[in-house]
């Protein structure tokens, strides 16, 4: 781990978050499902994943969404599999151990990784074709 201190408020969340989705659109397997399947409006998605963060990691509530929904749909247009859910996992985890170390960091990487294994999963219920390897 690179970081000197651990997530500890919004502002560090924004950070990670700014970060990770600039690897991610400069990333040859997901930028493209982001900008061109998926048409993310950037200035829209990034303060509900500060939301998002904020609610995972600190309890606040600010989360207001249907993150399955939104990728159940995603999926109707693009193939997800686990190599694009392993690779959003692996951005999100170099850019966490890129900016922070400690308890609540080790947390995000957790929380990221249910997360990615329970959309993997929602998306198997749904229609097994679309999370084939």
């Amino acid at each position: 781990m690179n970081g000197v201190a651990d997530i500890g408020s919004r502002a560090d969340l924004e950070r990670l978050v700014n970060g990770f989705y600039a690897s991610v659109r400069a990333d040859a397997l997901l930028g493209r499902i982001f900008d061109d399947v998926a048409r993310t409006n950037w200035n829209e998605h990034l303060p509900k994943m500060y939301d998002f963060w904020e609610t995972v990691l600190f309890g606040t509530g600010a989360f207001r969404g249907k993150p399955i929904a939104v990728h159940l749909d995603l999926a109707t247009r693009v193939l997800l599999t686990g190599h694009e859910f392993q690779r959003w996992l692996e951005l999100f985890e170099h850019q966490v151990d890129a900016l922070f170390a400690g308890p609540i960091a080790e947390e995000a990487k957790c929380r990221a990784a249910r997360i990615a294994a329970v959309m993997q999963h929602h998306l198997a219920l749904q229609d097994p074709s679309l999370t084939s390897t």
